[in-house]
Parts: structure tokens; sequence; C-alpha cells
């Protein structure tokens, strides 16, 4: 592949039927599981990202979770106080989600949460922890992350993750794809075809100046699993040398979680981010003035 050779991006109509193929448990994948009890990295993750999305949060805090799957993340925020409101777009998982009974469930998309009757300023936070990589077009993501900000109180606090564009190097079965995909993927943040529904991979600047340009301020990037997320993809939740290499793992992504070129190296990132006092006027090409 020519280094300017630009890769075309993946088809978003498509994209969404994936995502609703995939997520409802008719290809098998369980995304409860992954986070829990697959493997080892699934720990990792959902450790470090509850320690960081609860370090903003005030205590009884109302959270928008948007994509939040079966509830792997507002279960244990609704258990501890916090007033959730999760929403998905795949309605087995949003049937799931329902079933934990502590916080309300409901069917929409992170483009269009006004659909929903989401009104401005009603919550303290908004979780979207994996619509982003399910969105190819930058136009898309930045929708997302509008209407986050749009129903985030002033002075409240937007957490948007992003798959890693380098951190997959060591991910599970990336191996068997060509060295044409990793460039397209590596330069342009373009994944290769895979039975996973993606549609876009970040580095951790690309995330925040998109954050920034949908109106966050103070954004900061966390790398999530750290260094050694990639590899405990290979090791078993059963494993018994599980616990202790999560633990491990997480002393080094706690220590190294915005040191600069260590980010990246995650696979994923998180972006916490502060929703401005006033309106930020938007460019005429559609982008957001910071």
């Amino acid at each position: 592949m020519d280094q300017h050779e630009r890769v075309a991006e993946p088809d978003q109509e498509r994209l969404d039927e994936r995502v609703q193929e995939y997520y409802s448990g008719r290809t098998g994948w369980d995304e409860h599981a992954r986070l829990t009890t697959l493997w080892a990295q699934g720990r990792v993750e959902h450790t470090r990202t509850q320690e960081l999305v609860r370090a903003r949060l005030a205590p009884g805090a109302r959270v928008l979770d948007v994509g939040g799957a079966t509830g792997v993340h507002a279960a244990p925020l609704a258990e501890d106080g916090y007033d959730v409101l999760l929403v998905d777009p795949v309605p087995s998982q949003v049937a799931r989600a329902a079933e934990h009974g502590t916080f309300e469930a409901r069917v929409g998309d992170a483009r269009d949460l006004a659909a929903l009757g989401l009104a401005d300023d009603s919550f303290d936070a908004v979780l979207l922890l994996g619509p982003l990589y399910h969105l190819a077009r930058r136009e898309d993501r930045l929708r997302a992350l509008r209407e986050a900000v749009r129903v985030t109180r002033p002075g409240g606090t937007v957490a948007a993750a992003a798959i890693t564009r380098l951190g997959g190097l060591v991910g599970r079965g990336y191996e068997l794809f060509p060295p044409s995909a990793w460039y397209a993927m590596l330069t342009q943040g373009v994944p290769p075809e895979m039975r996973f529904p993606s549609g876009h991979f970040h580095d951790a600047s690309e995330l925040a100046q998109e954050a920034t340009d949908a109106g966050l301020a103070d954004v900061v990037v966390h790398g999530v699993e750290g260094p050694a997320g990639g590899a405990l993809e290979r090791v078993p939740g059963d494993d018994p040398r599980a616990p202790e290499l999560a633990e491990a793992a997480l002393t080094i992504a706690r220590a190294l979680s915005t040191t600069p070129g260590v980010t990246d190296m995650s696979q994923h990132v998180l972006a916490l981010g502060t929703v401005r006092d006033s309106a930020v006027p938007e460019d005429t090409d559609g982008t957001v003035t910071p």
C-alpha cells in the first residue's frame, strides 16, 4: 500500500446492522462475560474504568450510561446509590439489563438522545463506553459526543472510551491480519475487516481532540488497561494466574495511565472532560471552536 493511499471507512449503515447482530447473542458473543469472566483483560478493563468514572462522581449522582449493554457498569453504580439510566441500541441487551431491577434501561442511539426525550442539562455524568468505536465517521462520533454534552449539566462529566490503534497489536487474534490492514489502522484508524463491528480506532490525541471539539473542557485521556492489557486477552478468566496477573496489570495501568506514549499501549483509552458553563459556538464547517 502506498503511504499516501487512503482506505475507505466502513459503511455506517452496515455497521449499525452488524452491531445489532453481534450483540444480540446470535453470534454467540457475550459482552457481559467479556468484562467479567472471559479473559483476565476484561477484569482489568472493568475495574479501571469504574475507578476512573467514580473518581468524578458525587454521591447519588444522576448517570446516563449510553451503550451500556447488559448493565455491566450500570449495575454496580446503581448498587452504590447512583441514579442510573442505561441506553443501548440492541433490544436484547436492554432487556437483559432491565433484569437487574435497580436502574431504568431503554433502547436508543447515542447519536440521537433527543429521540428518547432526554432534556438538556439533565444528568451529572454521561458514559460513552462503547459507541465511539462503532462509528466510522468523525461527524457521527461528534454527534454522539455532542449529545452527551447536551444532556449533561454545566460542570458535569462526560467519559468517552475508544479502542486504540496501537493496543490491538498484541490483542487476541489481530496477528491474523496482513500488514496492509495494520498500516491502514495505525495511520488512519480504519480497522481491518473482522467479526467485531469496528468503525474506528483512535489514538489518545485524536480522542482528546474530538472530545474538545464536541464542547468539553479540561479533557484528560487515560490508558485503561495499561501495556499488559492485550497480553491478558490470552489468559482465560478461570486461569489460576488470572487474579494475580490482573492485579499486576492494574498496578502498572494506575501508575502510567496518562504517561505520553504509554497511554496508547492500552487497548482502550478513556477521555474525561467537563461540560462548559456556556454554549460553545460552532464554526461554519460544523466543528466546534474550543
